[in-house]
């Protein structure tokens, strides 16, 4: 998910600081960052609060990116 690894970035963690918070393997994030694995909900609130980012903000940056990439179809 380009978005996760976006905001991951801009919080200026890498990909295994993320995962020293999660208590998770760095390709547990890293798989999580390209889609190869799908998030439920609440392993992307774990990953959000592991970034400092809240849960809603994500959801809501989501929602718009998804938005704008249906009405370029």
């Amino acid at each position: 998910m380009r978005l996760l690894r976006e905001v991951r970035k801009q919080a200026d963690l890498s990909q295994r600081d993320v995962a020293t918070r999660l208590e998770h393997h760095q390709a547990f994030v890293s798989r999580s960052e390209t889609g190869e694995r799908r998030l439920d909900v609440i392993e992307l609130r774990a990953i959000c609060r592991a970034i400092g980012v809240p849960l809603r903000e994500f959801i809501d940056s989501l929602e718009k990116e998804l938005e704008a990439r249906e009405a370029t179809k």
